[in-house]
């Protein structure tokens, strides 16, 4: 009887102890499940969950990230931003009169806050705007007010003396915060560093002629960098507005997965 019953305390003993091997071998995969739930969830969302865009007129913008404002080359005077919250600080991208605007960076009464331009921007401004200006040159980055700024070229292709828009004059923008990054073309083409740019989740791209490029070579750069959202702006040409609906189809051809964001950057036109 003692044998029997030490026999049955023994397959009692490895039973349990076999389930016990098997509820450890399981909870990893069951981990693996939830972290792989996780980040396909944060994959979802094309671009800047906080980041708000409100279009004014071109190249002229209100940006709301989070808890900060700023301006994009404020042009059309004060009551272009009637009921748009205040700048914290302001971009301006380059000399031409539809980005750089003296009678409007005034009227706005910025008070102490700060203007970031290129050189040759800083030389056509009026003095009474120098301790507002921060200037940068390509290439450079600052932190300003928990943004990282980064400047880079913009100009026309082929380079040329007699350019629209010659290489080291006016900056493009890539802002970034939290670790999600904008880009703010200017007047440019499909530069090589735009081409090289990583890690863009907001574009805005500029496409006009003959000032900067086509809507096909717009497309073309954008599909070079990939950005997780691209938004047309700043395409009224000499002949009239580039065909946006036709840069959205090229990307998304060439791309399913860049969200093309179409915008209303002229109010005008609609009211026409």
């Amino acid at each position: 009887m003692r044998h029997i019953i030490a026999l049955i305390s023994i397959s009692l003993c490895l039973a349990g102890c076999k389930n016990e091997k098997k509820n450890t071998s399981e909870e990893p995969i069951a981990d693996a499940k939830v972290e792989n739930t996780e980040v396909n969830t944060g994959d979802e969302y094309a671009g800047i969950q906080d980041l708000q865009i409100m279009p004014i007129s071109h190249a002229t913008a209100v940006f709301k990230w989070g808890d900060q404002v700023f301006y994009t080359d404020p042009v059309g005077g004060a009551s272009a931003f009637e009921g748009k919250p205040a700048a914290d600080f302001v971009l301006v991208t380059d000399i031409h009169g539809d980005h750089m605007n003296a009678e409007t960076l005034q009227a706005l009464n910025l008070g102490d806050t700060k203007i970031i331009v290129p050189k040759a921007v800083q030389e056509k401004l009026p003095s009474e705007l120098n301790s507002n200006l921060i200037v940068m040159n390509n290439g450079e980055s600052k932190e300003h007010m928990g943004f990282n700024i980064r400047a880079i070229p913009m100009y026309n292709l082929p380079q040329s003396q007699d350019a629209m828009h010659v290489k080291g004059r006016g900056n493009g923008y890539v802002i970034e915060k939290n670790g999600k990054r904008l880009y703010i073309s200017g007047d440019t083409e499909d530069i090589p560093e735009m081409r090289n740019l990583k890690n863009i989740d907001v574009a805005l791209v500029s496409m006009n002629l003959p000032y900067t490029m086509p809507v096909d070579q717009a497309a073309d750069g954008v599909l070079a960098f990939q950005p997780k959202k691209v938004i047309p702006y700043h395409y009224r040409g000499k002949d009239g507005f580039a065909d946006v609906e036709k840069f959205k189809q090229l990307v998304n051809e060439g791309n399913k997965d860049i969200e093309v964001e179409l915008l209303d950057w002229y109010p005008e036109k609609d009211s026409k």
